[in-house]
């Protein structure tokens, strides 16, 4: 069995986790280490949606990997915990490996690759959808409710261009991406419109 060097967090929200389980994840983790030695943590998250008309789709795994580069993230559902984890641990693997490319190409002789042509590859993934905070840290619970605003998160944020926050955004397999602009010095947003092509929205 491997051992992670990285902290490997599993949490459960409204579910209990055992521990052979967590030894599953642990192993299976510690694989990936390989494509970035700098990840210091893997944020594994399981929830059960209690819908039975979903039950092909009832159990979710995120996972998030935290490093020195981007943060990145990935999230799958199956009718068990350990399809959802083969799932998304199989996207998270194919998002480490662009990283590790990219990092191959950005330092050595080859002509960078262009932000279609990378993001066209990345959009073959399955969609998963908008989820708010994208890339965000110190997540703080609110009051739950109809009408309420139930997560905020607030991180810091390195100035970076908007090939960047486009990159980091097909990193964490979201929709959207809010970023510092280093050509406005403002807050910025893109995000994905129809095929391949992005938006970007910028404060005045």
């Amino acid at each position: 069995m491997d051992v992670p060097q990285a902290d490997v967090v599993v949490k459960g929200r409204n579910v209990e986790v055992p521990d052979h389980f967590r030894a599953y994840v642990a192993d299976k983790l510690a694989r990936l280490e390989r494509f970035d030695p700098s990840i210091h943590l893997f944020d594994v998250e399981l929830k059960h949606q209690p819908n039975r008309r979903q039950l092909k789709n009832c159990q979710q795994v995120e996972i998030t990997a935290r490093g020195k580069g981007p943060v990145v993230r990935a999230e799958a559902k199956a009718d068990s915990f350990y399809g959802a984890f083969e799932s998304v641990s199989a996207k998270l693997e194919s998002r480490l490996r662009k990283v590790k490319d990219r990092r191959k190409v950005s330092y050595g002789e080859k002509t960078p690759v262009s932000v279609s042509e990378a993001t066209a590859r990345l959009a073959a993934d399955d969609s998963l959808g908008i989820s708010p905070g994208v890339g965000l840290d110190n997540e703080t619970p609110e009051a739950v409710g109809p009408g309420q605003i139930v997560r905020t998160k607030v991180h810091s944020s390195a100035p970076m261009s908007v090939d960047d926050a486009l990159y980091e955004m097909e990193l964490v397999g979201h929709d959207f991406f809010l970023f510092h602009d280093a050509a406005t010095d403002r807050p910025s947003v893109v995000y994905r419109r129809h095929a391949f092509d992005y938006g970007l929205i910028r404060l005045a």
